[in-house]
């Protein structure tokens, strides 16, 4: 990978972790179900009306909407504005073992002991966190674990859609994400004109940040490097995604360093590394290994 993509990779890393912090921000500002709406509604305008969605992979895109859209984003901004931004970066971290779970489980995928070690020690690390003294309500912690199984199952419906462009996914996907996230703004939060009314250049950056860097930019420089790169050489760049949010949480926000926390986020993220590292340089081998079909 040559030094400008090496850049293109490291930036994405450096958006989708300080998207922690910059959502920990908003929700100070707003409601998190109104930061979620706005987020939708933004992403919704930069993509639908210039990339079409293919009959196709609608229903996908609408089942996405739920699992990525509302399970997944509603309930990270939910449970950001409960804890801080470094205990979410590392507990939402359990997407990537319920993932590896659900493939083995649906899609009949073979594990080795090296990703069943991983995602022991993904869970451990995550129990090491909630194990913390000063966490707060174990209800946040539960809404993170909701939201990793969101983002997990948007993983495997992924598994089934063929050809689509990411970006227009994104774009569609918060298309029809944006009324459900609506009706739980208006039922949870009010009426949402006088909260936007209040809202401060703070609250609106964070709109601009997760819905146009966070979401549009981050997704179109990293699919543009799957696209020409291995996986295994592309992948281990999100790992210092969380590793970003973690040092952000502290470094600028004044979360406190607990020992919980950095023991317990670094056995999370060993785990998580050993199942996406390890996991996709076996399964690269694996396929090399089967026969090619021939025409005789």
């Amino acid at each position: 990978m040559g030094l400008l993509d090496t850049l293109a990779a490291l930036t994405v890393a450096t958006l989708w972790g300080m998207n922690f912090v910059v959502v920990k921000t908003g929700v100070g500002d707003m409601p998190p179900f109104l930061l979620t709406t706005l987020r939708f509604a933004l992403a919704a305008a930069l993509v639908t009306p210039f990339l079409r969605l293919e009959r196709r992979h609608i229903k996908q895109v609408i089942l996405l909407s739920v699992t990525f859209g509302t399970v997944h984003f509603a309930l990270l901004f939910t449970a950001i504005n409960m804890v801080d931004a470094a205990t979410a970066a590392i507990i939402i971290q359990l997407g990537t073992p319920f993932a590896t779970l659900g493939a083995v489980l649906f899609f009949k995928e073979r594990m080795d002991w090296v990703r069943w070690v991983g995602l022991f020690l993904a869970f451990l690390g995550v129990v090491l966190v909630a194990g913390e003294p000063h966490l707060g309500s174990p209800l946040a912690i539960f809404i993170l674990v909701v939201s990793a199984l969101g983002w997990a199952s948007s993983n495997l419906i992924m598994k089934t859609i063929h050809g689509a462009n990411p970006v227009t996914m994104s774009g569609w996907l918060s298309l029809f994400a944006l009324p459900q996230s609506l009706v739980l703004s208006l039922w949870f939060e009010g009426d949402p004109l006088p909260l936007m009314a209040r809202m401060t250049w703070v609250g609106w950056s964070a709109v601009i940040y997760t819905g146009l860097f966070a979401s549009i930019v981050s997704h179109s420089l990293w699919y543009n490097l799957l696209d020409r790169y291995p996986v295994t050489g592309v992948t281990p760049f999100a790992l210092l995604a969380p590793i970003i949010g973690i040092c952000a949480g502290i470094f600028l926000l004044g979360e406190q360093a607990t020992p919980e926390k950095l023991v317990g986020g670094a056995v999370t993220l060993f785990g998580v590394a050993l199942i996406e590292i390890w996991g996709r340089r076996v399964d690269s081998r694996r396929k090399r290994a089967l026969p090619r079909k021939t025409n005789e």
